[in-house]
C-alpha cells in the first residue's frame, strides 16, 4: 500500500525549524552535515520555510547536531552493544549517523508524532519507532535489557518545566539501570525571552526553564552525575565571524550539550 503523503499541517512548527535548517545545510556545496531525508520532507512539504532558517538558528543546529552526533560516537565507541533511544525523536534520523552495525536503536516519541513520521521512515533492522512520553516509562518496557543504555534528547527538554524535566530525569533512573543523558540545556535568559528568538518567535511553542549550568539538574535527579557541558558557541565560533562575535557577546547564553551518567 502507498503511503500517505505528508501534509504541512502534520508537521510541529518546532519540528520545521530543524528540517528546515538540516535540508538547506545538505544543500550547500560544503555541507557541514548531511541530512538527505530532511532535504526530502521538505521538498515534498513544497512550501518557503525560509522564516524557520535565519542565522544563528541555522548555525546553533548545525552546531548542536554535529556535538550530539560526536558524542554519541565517542561512547557507542565505548559501548558498542548499547541500546540507544532518541526520546521526542520528531523527524530526526540520528541512527545513520552513528550506527556501528551493533547498537538497538528507538525513536520514541507521542503517538501521534510517531504516526506522523511513518509517513516519511519505516522501521528498520536494530533501528524501531515506538510511541511513548518522556513524562511516562511505561514504554520502556518493550526495550530489551542492556548494560549501557544511550538516551538522547536534543530540543526537548528546553521546552519542559522544572517539574517536567525532574519527572524525567526521575523516570529515566527508575527505568534504565544504567545510562547517559545527552540533553540540550538553555539559559535563564531564553527562558524568558521566547519572541525574541529568531526562529522560535515565528512558532506557538514557549521555552521551559532553563539553568545556568547542568549542575542544577542534579538537585532534580541525585542518582545522575554531569559528566561533561558544551556551549554550542564552541563549535559555532569555528565557522563564521558572526559565530566568533556571538560566542563572545553571548557567552553563557547560547544553548549546551549536557551529558549525565547514572
Amino acid at each position: 500500500m502507498e503511503k500517505e503523503k505528508l501534509q504541512f499541517g502534520d508537521v510541529q512548527e518546532t519540528a520545521l525549524i530543524t528540517l528546515a535548517i538540516r535540508a538547506s545545510e545538505t544543500a550547500r556545496p560544503n555541507a557541514r552535515i548531511r541530512d538527505e531525508k530532511a532535504k526530502e520532507i521538505i521538498d515534498t512539504l513544497g512550501v518557503d520555510v525560509s522564516k524557520f532558517d535565519p542565522f544563528l538558528s541555522h548555525e546553533g543546529v548545525v552546531a548542536r547536531t554535529i556535538l550530539f552526533r560526536e558524542q554519541l560516537r565517542e561512547l557507542i565507541g565505548r559501548y558498542p552493544d548499547a541500546v540507544c533511544v532518541n526520546l521526542g525523536c520528531g523527524f530526526d534520523d540520528k541512527f545513520q549517523q552513528v550506527d556501528n552495525g551493533r547498537i538497538r536503536w528507538y525513536d520514541v516519541d507521542l503517538p501521534d508524532q510517531i504516526a506522523v513520521r511513518r509517513k516519511v521512515f519505516e522501521d528498520r533492522e536494530r533501528c524501531v519507532m515506538l510511541g511513548g512520553s518522556a513524562l511516562d516509562g511505561a514504554w520502556t518496557k518493550e526495550l530489551p535489557r542492556a548494560e549501557m543504555n544511550l538516551i538522547v534528547m536534543e530540543g526537548v527538554l528546553e521546552y519542559f518545566s522544572r517539574e517536567q524535566v525532574k519527572t524525567c530525569l526521575n523516570m529515566l533512573c527508575d527505568c534504565f539501570a544504567h545510562g547517559y543523558l545527552l540533553a540540550e540545556l538553555h539559559s535563564p535568559v531564553l527562558e524568558k525571552n521566547t519572541k525574541h528568538h529568531d526562529a522560535v518567535k515565528h512558532t506557538n511553542a514557549t521555552f521551559g526553564w532553563g539553568t545556568k549550568s547542568g549542575k542544577e539538574y542534579l538537585a532534580l535527579e541525585p542518582r545522575m552525575t554531569l559528566v561533561s557541558e558544551t556551549s554550542y558557541n564552541e563549535e559555532m565560533k569555528k565557522y563564521t565571524l558572526r559565530g566568533k562575535l556571538f560566542a563572545l557577546i553571548a557567552k553563557n547564553m547560547n544553548n549546551r550539550l549536557a551529558v549525565f551518567r547514572w
